[in-house]
């Protein structure tokens, strides 16, 4: 089907709205001019709207397989389109591990009958997640790998990281780190601060990722490797990643939407919708981690989304599951709390959730330019509504941000010229 999209609004280098028409013809961007004329074309007036490249989200959990009940690749894939991501990377800690091509091939399958969005599948470092024995690197990126990680896990011995790096490097595949010593975590379920000694929990330290991340980066000097950390949350973490760029070091890093707008001081009570690993820091690390993004030590933003049942949310804190969601609720959020509290421009917001994560990953979207993939989404930055976990089209409701009232909803998302969202948008 091809489309024409009628006087949107794209942003420009100045941080500009400017009103543009967009032709679609067989998936890709055809034209972008000023009042383009219909030639068959379906039909969106987009006259109120904002029209931005499709967001890409490095850092996701589909579930699927092994743990429908928490999320499918369908409704999944289906919760990134409403929330504007066209292109999402899927971490491999499903059941069975994704550790082997054939397993690979079975994920693809089934992604190409049921998923609404572009999916990026990750491999494991090690056999299960185990972190006894390395996988087959080369064999995993003839199957479609994206990059290798244990996420969820962080590898524990020093050695068997130096290997991986050193096969990552050899294929040109990066290493993608959840940063987390388990030595020094001692069951903890929140964040070792004062939110944990006020009720009595165990806490997980900060050293216990920016140990690992010192060690990492180290290590991927000395393989040439592209190491790439997980959701950053801790002060010392930046500031090893700071000094490591500066040093040279092929190392990149994300950070979530909740690290950015929580800290332990905004968890209401033990609500283990705040359970998230990492856990929400002090004050001054989301500090940290806002300056860290505007700097360039943090390259992009990556929602982590992690769905699980009600059920499962519904044990104490200290037995509850890590993780949120974040595919509907991320743009909104975003746009709320920085670019109209004038923290973040609009212009740097998109590029951290199109642009930059493309460029670190070598990935051929996050633009709209004539060619390219017409991975499209609308945003009606004027509406305002309250985010509404009993709405998400996600089968995991687990969110803090349930009732906070946001601008900037995504309405329609296109993938490779498909419309595979609309909400209250009609399509002449």
């Amino acid at each position: 089907m091809n489309w024409l999209i009628k006087n949107g609004s794209l942003i420009d280098k100045e941080n500009r709205l400017i009103k543009k028409d967009i032709r679609i013809h067989n998936g890709k961007i055809k034209e972008i001019g000023e009042h383009l004329s219909e030639h068959g074309e379906d039909m969106i007036d987009a006259s109120n709207l904002v029209v931005l490249p499709g967001l890409i989200d490095l850092h996701s959990h589909l579930r699927e397989p092994g743990f429908e009940h928490k999320e499918t690749i369908e409704t999944g894939t289906l919760a990134a389109a409403r929330g504007g991501f066209t292109t999402i990377a899927a971490m491999p800690n499903t059941k069975p591990v994704m550790d082997r091509p054939e397993r690979l091939k079975q994920f693809f399958e089934r992604m190409n009958e049921t998923a609404y969005v572009r999916v990026l599948p990750y491999a494991a470092i090690t056999k299960d997640q185990q972190g006894k024995e390395l996988t087959d690197f080369p064999s995993l990126k003839t199957a479609g790998a994206f990059a290798f990680t244990d996420d969820g896990i962080g590898v524990q011995e020093a050695d068997q990281m130096l290997e991986a790096m050193k096969r990552a490097a050899s294929i040109n595949m990066a290493v993608v780190a959840h940063c987390e010593d388990n030595s020094l975590i001692h069951g903890g379920a929140v964040h070792d601060g004062e939110f944990a000694k006020k009720h009595d929990l165990k806490g997980i330290p900060s050293l216990a990722e920016s140990v690992q991340i010192a060690r990492d980066v180290l290590l991927s000097e000395a393989t040439g490797c592209h190491y790439h950390v997980c959701h950053i949350s801790t002060k010392e973490s930046v500031r090893v990643v700071r000094d490591a760029k500066k040093a040279g070091i092929k190392v990149t890093a994300e950070v979530t939407p909740h690290h950015l707008l929580l800290c332990e001081d905004d968890i209401p009570t033990v609500d283990t919708n705040y359970k998230m690993n990492p856990p929400l820091r002090a004050k001054a690390d989301r500090a940290a981690l806002i300056e860290g993004l505007l700097d360039g030590t943090i390259d992009f933003i990556a929602t982590d989304h992690a769905p699980h049942t009600e059920e499962e949310k519904a044990k104490d804190m200290m037995k509850a599951p890590f993780g949120i969601v974040g595919f509907e609720t991320a743009f909104p959020l975003l746009y709320t709390e920085f670019v109209k509290k004038e923290m973040f421009t609009f212009e740097q917001l998109v590029d951290w959730l199109t642009v930059k994560p493309a460029k670190a990953f070598g990935l051929p979207y996050g633009t709209i330019e004539i060619g390219k993939e017409a991975d499209i989404v609308l945003v009606d930055l004027n509406e305002k509504k309250a985010i509404d976990r009993d709405s998400f089209v996600s089968k995991g409701k687990n969110t803090p941000f349930h009732g906070w009232e946001c601008s900037g909803w995504p309405v329609a998302t296109f993938v490779a010229g498909e419309l595979k969202w609309r909400e209250e948008l009609l399509v002449k």
